[in-house]
This record gives C-alpha cells, sequence and structure tokens, in this order.
C-alpha cells in the first residue's frame, strides 16, 4: 500500500497501465462496499479527462499502482498537507470510522 505522503493530489491527470484515455483524480483514500458486502480501498477515484463526471456511473476506482504515467501533477497547498498529516496520525480510526459509516 502507498504512504499517504506519496498519494497523488486532487486535480492530477494520470494514464492507467493498459488505458488509452486520461483520468483526473477527484478523491483520494476511496472506501467501498463490494457486492460481497466486504469493504475495499482504492487510493483514487477518478473520472475521464476532459470529460469529467458524466453520469452516475463514470467514476473509475484505481490505486497508485495501475497508474502509468503522470501528465499533470494537482493543486497542493497547506491545507493539503495537513490533510495528509491527518490521515497519517489516524489511518487505523479513519478507516474503521469510515467502514461503519458506509454500513449505515
Amino acid at each position: 500500500m502507498i504512504k499517504n505522503e506519496d498519494l497523488l493530489p486532487i486535480g492530477t491527470v494520470v494514464l492507467l497501465q493498459g488505458g488509452t484515455k486520461r483520468i483526473m483524480i477527484y478523491g483520494i483514500k476511496q472506501l467501498v462496499q463490494e457486492g460481497d458486502n466486504t469493504i475495499k480501498m482504492y487510493d483514487y477515484c477518478g473520472v475521464f479527462y476532459p470529460e469529467g463526471n458524466t453520469d452516475k456511473d463514470s467514476h473509475i476506482l484505481f490505486n497508485h499502482t495501475d497508474i502509468k504515467a503522470v501528465f499533470y501533477r494537482g493543486y497542493e497547498d497547506d491545507s493539503r498537507s495537513e490533510f495528509i498529516k491527518l490521515l497519517d496520525l489516524s489511518d487505523e480510526t479513519m478507516d474503521k470510522a469510515l467502514i461503519e459509516k458506509i454500513k449505515e
């Protein structure tokens, strides 16, 4: 699993392994309830670039290891740095809380 400090920022545009269309990251540390009620975490959630969100099924979940190339690195500032620090401090606690929220 990737370290939180190595997560790409929101707005980053990437190409996935085996992909032909660029993806823009709009979410990190995504927890998803799978069909068999297991919870899976993905590093990122994205949409096709330049189209963006076209419907409720247009998002793509993927991990850092799925990325072949980075075309543009998204916006980073102090608030993002603080967010990453919070993720580092509370990974296990946050994951448990998010899992409980998904189950509600």
